[in-house]
């Protein structure tokens, strides 16, 4: 399967389109972890435990995207645009979502 944010493929024909597909993953961030970001936040660098957060979710909702495509038929997903957003009362979920246009490319 080949995923790519391009509207096209270099040297491929897009031969039929199957439609916008999306995939979702929503992670929640537990207490300890918004602990550590916040000392992170005060005295600088990085938060590694919300960026392996994020990037588990990513990987989630790329397998998604990805299954759906397959359903469809498709051997490619092109125009792919990733969102992040924090949801919940206290912004306490991570929601990565991801969509594209199933292909089949020849």
């Amino acid at each position: 399967m080949l995923l790519t944010t391009t509207p096209s493929i270099e040297g491929k024909q897009i031969l039929t389109y199957h439609g916008v597909i999306a995939g979702e993953a929503i992670m929640g961030a537990n207490v300890v972890r918004d602990i550590f970001a916040s000392i992170t936040d005060i005295i600088g660098g990085r938060s590694g435990a919300y960026e392996e957060k994020l990037q588990d979710a990513r990987q989630v909702a790329m397998h998604e995207l990805e299954q759906k495509a397959m359903q469809l038929g498709a051997n490619a997903v092109v125009g792919i645009d990733i969102d992040y957003e924090v949801i919940g009362q206290s912004g306490s979920m991570l929601m990565v979502s991801v969509s594209g246009t199933a292909v089949t490319i020849g």
